[in-house]
């Protein structure tokens, strides 16, 4: 008989190309925009069956010393008054297996923080070096359900770089963008145009990042080797 198939893992994003780069042996991803839309999906995904949940895709950095492209792989997840730890074990072989990633903590938000004021001031309230949407979502629906959780988030806007206009708001239901939404701001906007570039750029230097390291992860972004050998009896 074969080896019986593993539960997935969650892959909870917010944009598309998020999603389609964590897809892949032992994933399921998941990507939406709407916090209220995506938290049901997740809940009926876990509903389902899963081995653990990861929050996973870009993310905007609070402080001064993170560029595009840098990764963090979460130690907690801190929203309002509340902070939830990953799951250790999980995190551990995250960091080992992206060389140079960072191990601090990510925000959680329902909302893009636009500005580099609005970066700094959070990142001095929370202690979180990164922030993004989908995160604590994430990690508050794994605790709920007694879940392994992990993040890996690579930085796309540095804490110094502030959104325009036309990167908000821009977005469909599904995560992908709304190209005439981003025609009409720009054509209100057009002093945006060159912020806008820059944000492009930076985007494009953090998906190059995800692409990479999701290649070294493997299946169930590593969870599955990991409980396996938590399974396996010491000799």
């Amino acid at each position: 008989m074969g080896a019986k198939p593993q539960s997935p893992v969650i892959a909870v994003t917010g944009l598309a190309f998020e999603a389609r780069i964590a897809k892949g042996a032992g994933v399921l991803s998941i990507s939406g925009t709407q916090p209220d839309t995506l938290a049901a999906a997740v809940a009926a995904a876990i509903a389902k069956g899963c081995q653990g949940v990861i929050s996973f895709g870009i993310a905007g950095g609070l402080v001064p010393h993170l560029r595009p492209g840098d990764c963090i792989v979460a130690r907690s997840v801190v929203m309002g008054d509340r902070r939830l730890e990953s799951h250790s074990e999980w995190s551990k072989r995250l960091l080992q297996a992206i060389p140079g990633s960072i191990h601090a903590d990510i925000a959680g938000v329902q909302a893009p923080v636009a500005s580099p004021a609005d970066k700094r001031s959070m990142g001095l309230a929370t202690g979180a070096v990164a922030v993004d949407m989908e995160s604590f979502l994430s990690i508050d629906a794994a605790v709920a359900h007694n879940l392994p959780f992990a993040a890996v988030r690579v930085v796309a806007d540095p804490c110094h770089r502030a959104l325009p206009p036309a990167a908000i708001g821009t977005l469909l239901a599904d995560g992908t963008p709304d190209l005439s939404a981003v025609m009409r701001s720009v054509i209100a906007q057009p002093r945006q145009l060159r912020a806008l570039i820059r944000i492009a750029l930076d985007a494009r230097a953090a998906r190059a990042t995800l692409t990479r390291l999701r290649r070294r992860l493997g299946s169930g972004f590593g969870l599955h080797d990991l409980t396996e050998a938590m399974l396996t009896p010491a000799e």
